[in-house]
């Protein structure tokens, strides 16, 4: 990292990633109904997250484009059976750095529930889409064994196409309910097209017939949801590349095209668009399906010539004004 004029060398840059984990989750802040939120809120780093004016010293809070984590976090209820879930340092860190307590964040490939146990522990609301019935179920079971940071905070999961616009209209309703019109954060982590095959339905993007059916129908997800949004809050697609037939296929580049594409529209009279902010790369380590292999892939890569997936992206847009 680099702050003022301090220069890390990028093995003390390194040692300092890899130290985060499990993640650090801080006391939250105390819900909007305590006393210490009634009247003047107390002064923060900027408007869209709980932390102190001098937060940005805390060594936890990641700044660079570079993540290089460890070991998936596995306090609280968290576990990796989940084929192609992420791991949780990765919501963490997104809703400590652009969420408040009390804001709700939406999830819109829910799967085992990774963002919605991050959000119950750092007292935000979470609602989250999931196409399965079956995960969807599995998925509550687990939430509702993870204790709450905040009494005001609540989880929903809404079982359907996240493209589909009768979702979005569940979505809208439970807002509504909840006496809100949008949510603070979208995190969106759609399967890598083909890689894992997580069901036979049609309507799972993993199941798309091709690459570029695969982006058109993300890019359906984004439209779909990008209105539900709060203008200059952030949307997040965590993505990795992959390969087909001896070639490289940058998923990660294809989404960001797609969703700057997509992402535009108009609500309300006022035209809006998202706006690239970041495209951070994240290390991934013990991946499954090359666990115990590693001497294997090493000799297909440089026999090949190419080389072994070692990272994917989280692709940071934030809602603008047009």
């Amino acid at each position: 990292m680099r702050l003022a004029d301090t220069d890390l060398s990028v093995a003390e840059g390194e040692a300092q990633q890899a130290s985060l984990l499990p993640s650090q989750t801080p006391a939250p802040a105390p819900p909007a109904s305590s006393p210490a939120r009634r009247g003047k809120r107390r002064a923060t780093l900027n408007d869209i997250c709980d932390l102190p004016p001098d937060g940005w010293k805390d060594p936890s809070i990641l700044s660079d484009s570079l993540w290089l984590l460890g070991d998936r976090d596995k306090s609280g209820v968290h576990d990796g059976h989940y084929h192609g879930n992420f791991i949780p340092q990765i919501p963490n860190q997104l809703m400590r750095r652009f969420t408040r307590a009390g804001d709700i964040v939406l999830d819109t490939f829910l799967g085992s529930g990774t963002t919605m146990v991050e959000a119950k522990r750092l007292g935000r609301s979470c609602i989250g889409i999931e196409l399965l019935p079956e995960v969807a179920r599995a998925t509550e079971q687990l939430v509702s064994q993870q204790s709450a940071a905040s009494a005001d905070s609540f989880t929903k999961i809404v079982t359907g196409d996240c493209t589909a616009p009768s979702v979005r209209a569940a979505v809208e309703t439970e807002l509504g309910n909840r006496g809100k019109a949008d949510v603070g954060l979208v995190i969106m982590h759609p399967p890598y097209h083909d890689i894992v095959k997580f069901s036979s339905s049609p309507a799972d993007l993993c199941n798309a017939p091709s690459v570029e059916e695969f982006v058109r129908r993300f890019g359906d997800a984004v439209a779909n949801v990008v209105s539900l949004l709060a203008d200059k809050r952030y949307l997040a697609i965590v993505i990795g590349d992959k390969y087909c037939n001896s070639e490289w296929v940058p998923l990660g580049s294809l989404l960001i095209n797609e969703a700057l594409a997509r992402g535009a529209g108009e609500q309300d009279g006022k035209a809006f668009r998202l706006a690239l902010k970041s495209v951070i790369v994240k290390n991934m380590v013990n991946n499954r399906a090359k666990r115990n292999k590693e001497s294997l892939w090493r000799y297909r890569a440089i026999k090949g010539g190419f080389y072994v997936f070692r990272h994917e992206y989280i692709l940071l847009f934030q809602r603008k004004a047009k």
